[in-house]
């Protein structure tokens, strides 16, 4: 766990007052600010987005903890960083220019390859532009390792409905690979 992670997760457990809220808020906060934080930049926001929008998610349930059904903890979760992602895109959309949405800033230089932070980078270039029920299962499935029953039942669809997704996630993920590796290959640079 980064520094900046465990500070984020103090802040939330923090701004709860003492209390039956702060006793059920604190497991919910250490089982799953981690995977919460990893959803929401899988879901195309960046470091530190990903870092305010996974506060917003857990004050969110400091709010509703009350409704929340014990055993739904991650179901409510999830759904909620799902909201706050799309709201926090749509803003950011808006205040984009067609410049920011260059394919060339994809390409590495062969160096960049082995360093993990541009590989990353590239990882959420190619989820960013995926629809977003590709870009959810896929997240889930490939990068966070939940099974497909698993992924159904946090998605609320059936596990058809996940593995179809899944198989196009996975089939826009290889193109653009190949799309990546071809433009590495006509820039020379292999």
């Amino acid at each position: 766990m980064s520094s900046a992670e465990a500070a984020d997760r103090v802040r939330v457990r923090e701004s709860v007052a003492p209390g039956p809220t702060a006793a059920r808020l604190a497991p919910l906060v250490e089982e799953h600010f981690a995977f919460i934080w990893r959803l929401l930049r899988r879901l195309g926001l960046g470091p530190d987005d990903a870092d305010d929008a996974a506060q917003q998610v857990f004050l969110i349930a400091v709010e509703r903890i009350a409704g929340i059904a014990h055993g739904s903890e991650r179901s409510f979760l999830f759904g909620t960083a799902l909201r706050v992602a799309s709201t926090r895109r749509r803003h950011r959309a808006r205040e984009r220019t067609a410049d920011d949405l260059d394919p060339s800033d994809i390409v590495p230089l062969a160096d960049e390859l082995t360093s993990q932070k541009r590989l990353r980078e590239l990882l959420d270039g190619i989820l960013g532009r995926m629809e977003e029920d590709m870009r959810i299962v896929f997240a889930l499935v490939e990068v966070e390792g939940l099974t497909v029953p698993e992924s159904a039942e946090l998605l609320g669809v059936p596990t058809g409905t996940v593995a179809s997704r899944l198989r196009r996630g996975r089939a826009y993920f290889e193109a653009a690979v190949r799309r990546i590796e071809a433009g590495v290959v006509r820039g020379g640079l292999r």
